[in-house]
Formats: C-alpha cells, structure tokens, sequence
C-alpha cells in the first residue's frame, strides 16, 4: 500500500474543469483550419464549451474571418514592433479579462516566453504535424518525409518553455505511403489534427487529465470508461 499511495502522490497536477462549460480563448496567425475544427465541435457539442475570443497577431488572418461568420469575438493585437513583454502583458489581459481558461495555439507564429507560459501553466494547449518527440519545429511533415519514416501523425501538448517540448495529450498516428508526396501526407496529417484537437479540449473541458513532469494520465471517465 505504501507504493501505491506514492505513485498516487506523483500525479498530483490535475488540470482542466470539473463542471460547466469551459471558456476557450484561441490565438492565431493565419487561416485557421484547426480554429474551424474546433469552432465545428463546439457547435455539434462535442466540446463543452464556448469560444470566448480569437486573437491574431495578424491583422489579415483568415482565421479572423472564420471566427466571426461564427459570431465569436475577435481581436487583432499586433506584435510587429512591440516589445515581447508589452505584447504579451496585451494578450494575457485580453485572455483574463474574458475569463479564458484554456488558451489554443492554432497556427500562431510566435514562441511564448517563460513569463506567458508560466502565467498560464498548464493551459495552453499546441497541436503539432508529427509524433512528438520527432521532428519539432517547422514544417513537421516535410522533416517526417524527407526522413522516410514509415508513420508520422500528429500530436496534441501542453506549452512549455522549450519549442514542441511539453507533455503530450494526445497523438493520432498516419501512415506513410509510398506514393506519397511531403504535400498529400501533409493533407492527412491535418485531417487527424482536426479530430485530435476538439478531443484533447474535450478532456481538458471534463477534468480527465494529470500531469507529472513530462507524462499526462487520462484519467477514466464516471464509470470507468476512457
């Protein structure tokens, strides 16, 4: 019973919601097709929750678009000339004062200091074209190509301070075929980021997940069903 009652004490981070809809901020730089995935499993109730803002730092961000034919807010803050604290003491006030409890990246083209992450520690979700730990950074799926992996995927982390670094929620694999381009693999690589994202969210939204340093545990749902 001792070793058990240790083990439990290893998981003592327990992240997400317990009751209620989650409120879901998400920043952008560009066109936004997981921003839309998401946008499309809120509206089919697959994730409890609501979209409270979408920022971009881009004021010709298609993802701006999206999010508002959808009636979300959204706001443009620029980082083009600002110091990276001022820009991003701008989006974490924008983030707190609409009472967002889980920040989505979704194609947003800066890397966040240590100061925004650890304001947000373990709510801040990423989604990644590769099998983390493979092949970090840009353009994922050409790395995965070029490399001549025999799968590759997608995975859904939490932020941390390194760059595709944190703690993996979820991952959905995608074969590599042979008569693949770096391009067709790319396209079925981001048809399962838009399944694996809404799902990581939906996790976080029920409370089902622990961190302990770099593990996540999905925890069971009510009944003992994953």
């Amino acid at each position: 019973m001792a070793g058990s009652t240790a083990k439990c004490k290893d998981w003592e981070k327990h992240v997400g919601t317990v009751m209620g809809m989650l409120t879901i901020g998400v920043l952008i730089s560009g066109r936004g097709s997981n921003l839309q995935a998401i946008i499309d499993a809120v509206a089919r109730g697959e994730i409890t929750g609501r979209l409270a803002v979408v920022i971009s730092n881009k004021p010709d961000a298609f993802g701006l678009e999206r999010a508002r034919k959808h009636g979300i807010e959204t706001l443009f803050i620029p980082s083009k000339g600002k110091e990276r604290t001022g820009f991003e003491q701008e989006l974490a006030e924008a983030l707190e004062s609409r009472g967002v409890e889980l920040v989505c990246l979704a194609g947003f083209m800066r890397v966040l200091s240590p100061y925004f992450i650890r304001r947000f520690k373990h709510r801040i979700m990423n989604i990644h074209p590769a099998l983390l730990p493979s092949f970090p950074g840009e353009d994922a799926q050409r790395q995965a190509f070029d490399y001549g992996v025999k799968v590759s995927g997608c995975s859904v982390h939490f932020v941390d301070e390194g760059v595709d670094t944190g703690p993996v929620i979820v991952q959905i694999p995608v074969d590599v075929r042979d008569e693949d381009t770096a391009d067709t693999l790319a396209d079925r690589i981001l048809a399962q980021e838009h399944r694996a994202y809404p799902m990581a969210i939906q996790l976080f939204a029920e409370g089902r997940l622990q961190v302990a340093g770099r593990k996540v545990r999905v925890l069971p749902r009510k009944g003992g069903t994953r």
